[in-house]
């Protein structure tokens, strides 16, 4: 047979089947031929039938081995040579199920993942079944709704069982798609001193933002968890409809310091020396950032200055220190964003020198809260607009301070044994100071018979050891004040030690103390919690496509 035959007799399904040759030498093109097992078939343009036959009788075939002579020589496997295969059993199936919810779940995957044909085809090969089919979407989204119940129940469990005291925050958020919906998580201190937080609901709300309605919503949540009476404080932004709702309700206002800093910096760079350089900053990063081809050359300047290559950075009014990371970006690359826009055409206004000089002194007023007392104090080093800045930053600061929950913020502080000092030396009046501590006895004073915990082996010496250098007079003296006197002759821990283990030490020798701290120390200053996520929520909407319905269940495990 010449190289023309041998073409025309060339089949369908990759060559694997042939063309049946008549006795007169012509070919018939609608019947093929098995090249494996020589079993003949009728062709009529479908190869449907070829591939069942394929995948059941040789599963070499199947799954693409070549059968050409030229790679005959690749020795075949023992399922290859009889023609059996391997079928995932039904508890494998179920496990693999499972695991895709799972993971839906765990990394906010869109349930539509579970059509994608590049994952079957993984899944086929790692399990050595080419008949194995993904579950369809229903069924994923019945095994990620009983992810969902058994994580409820445990939480439940612990609400009910582990906490004595419950702090929530909670916040609105509108989607992408126009969407409201209101995020609550849970935060506590169990008996074990150990810190637990996580989400509690993310619902869809449609009511108007009333504070009656925002109240009414914390309250449903509350009831719903069944743990209103454990409730100790609710965490929010400082907005005139959350303030007027927690006015109607019977828990502590906890509102959150990082919206009331933002704000304040917000104001602050708005009517300052700062504005009209800012203006020419983001004109100059939006300059790189809409434009790839800038983008490039940018890159290709910080690799010639051995720098990473990394883009800048716009700020938004609503993100958080936005406005630090631009101006820091900027900084960083300074000498590669002055290079590249110098061989560049563009009607670009270039930063001056004094410009860039005012961009590294807000760079350092922008700096972390823990240095803002210090750098907020002005010297006869700064010129007029920083003097400005300074000044209305501390008058707008101050105001905001007012809205904020200092009674418990005192308590809470004094009772960290990393801070506690502080109350008797830095951040207070001598008056403030005592009135801290006197508030504390009183609340102790509420409590006398708080059963102590349970010994430990050798009480007595543990005791003796943990009131070494106490002012006390005696190591059994009662009440109150004694309680606290002892407390107050410990000595602090570095601020990078964990408050929690302290306690969990030091529970024995401070039995009542220990409860008011469980309950003070487990109320978060801030909102950060719910902000953070939405932000995971918005991510999945936008980027995953995963409808509200989709990711409400999902980001509430």
């Amino acid at each position: 047979m010449n190289q023309a035959d041998e073409t025309a007799l060339v089949g369908p399904v990759d060559g694997t089947f042939y063309y049946k040759k008549r006795e007169d030498g012509s070919v018939d093109k609608n019947t093929v031929v098995c090249k494996i097992c020589k079993k003949e078939f009728a062709y009529h343009r479908s190869i449907s039938s070829l591939k069942y036959h394929l995948n059941a009788k040789h599963i070499s075939a199947s799954v693409d081995v070549s059968l050409n002579p030229a790679t005959t020589h690749i020795q075949p496997t023992l399922h290859q040579l009889t023609g059996l295969r391997t079928r995932v059993t039904k508890s494998t199936s179920e496990k693999i199920t499972n695991a895709l919810a799972h993971w839906v779940a765990l990394d906010c995957r869109p349930l539509g993942v579970v059509e994608d044909k590049g994952l079957q085809k993984v899944l086929q090969i790692a399990s050595s079944d080419t008949t194995y089919e993904l579950p369809c979407r229903k069924t994923v989204t019945k095994s990620v709704q009983q992810l969902y119940d058994n994580e409820k129940e445990e939480k439940e469990n612990l609400l009910l069982k582990k906490a004595e005291y419950v702090a929530l925050t909670g916040d609105h958020w509108t989607s992408v798609s126009n969407s409201n919906y209101l995020g609550v998580t849970a935060h506590f201190i169990d008996m074990k001193w150990r810190l637990h937080s996580f989400a509690l609901t993310i619902q869809k709300t449609t009511a108007r933002h009333f504070a009656e309605n925002v109240a009414e919503d914390f309250e449903s949540v509350a009831e719903g968890w069944e743990i209103t009476p454990k409730v100790t404080t609710i965490g929010t932004d400082s907005a005139r409809t959350m303030i007027a709702a927690m006015r109607q309700l019977t828990f502590q206002h906890m509102p959150c310091v990082a919206h009331v800093l933002q704000r304040t910096i917000t104001v602050c760079l708005a009517d300052s020396g700062f504005t009209a350089t800012l203006a020419r900053c983001r004109k100059i990063v939006g300059h790189f950032k809409h434009s790839p081809s800038n983008t490039e050359e940018l890159h290709t300047e910080q690799a010639r200055l051995e720098q990473d290559k990394e883009p800048l950075m716009q700020d938004v009014s609503t993100r958080w220190n936005s406005t630090l990371f631009m101006i820091s970006r900027l900084l960083k690359n300074q000498e590669a964003v002055k290079v590249t826009l110098a061989k560049q055409k563009h009607k670009l206004t270039m930063l001056t020198t004094a410009e860039w000089d005012r961009l590294q002194r807000l760079e350092t007023l922008l700096k972390p809260c823990s240095h803002l007392i210090h750098t907020m104090k002005v010297s006869d080093d700064d010129p007029a607009y920083v003097v400005r800045f300074k000044g209305a930053f501390k008058t707008d600061l101050s105001q905001r301070q007012d809205t904020l929950n200092h009674g418990w913020l005192r308590v809470a502080t004094a009772l960290d044994p990393r801070f506690k000092e502080t109350c008797d030396l830095k951040c207070l009046s001598r008056g403030e100071r005592e009135g801290v501590w006197t508030s504390i006895e009183a609340m102790l004073q509420k409590e006398p018979d708080r059963a102590t915990p349970e010994p430990t082996e050798e009480p007595a010496r543990k005791r003796s050891l943990l009131l070494f250098n106490s002012d006390s007079e005696s190591e059994d003296e009662e009440g109150p004040k004694g309680a606290l006197a002892r407390y107050r002759a410990e000595p602090t821990i570095s601020e990078t030690d964990c408050p929690l283990q302290w306690w969990s030490t030091h529970e024995g020798a401070h039995p009542q103390l220990s409860a008011l701290a469980r309950k003070y120390l487990g109320s978060p200053a801030t909102s950060v919690p719910c902000e953070r996520l939405f932000s995971l929520a918005g991510r999945c909407e936008a980027e995953f496509k995963v409808g509200p319905g989709d990711w409400v269940l999902i980001k509430s495990l």
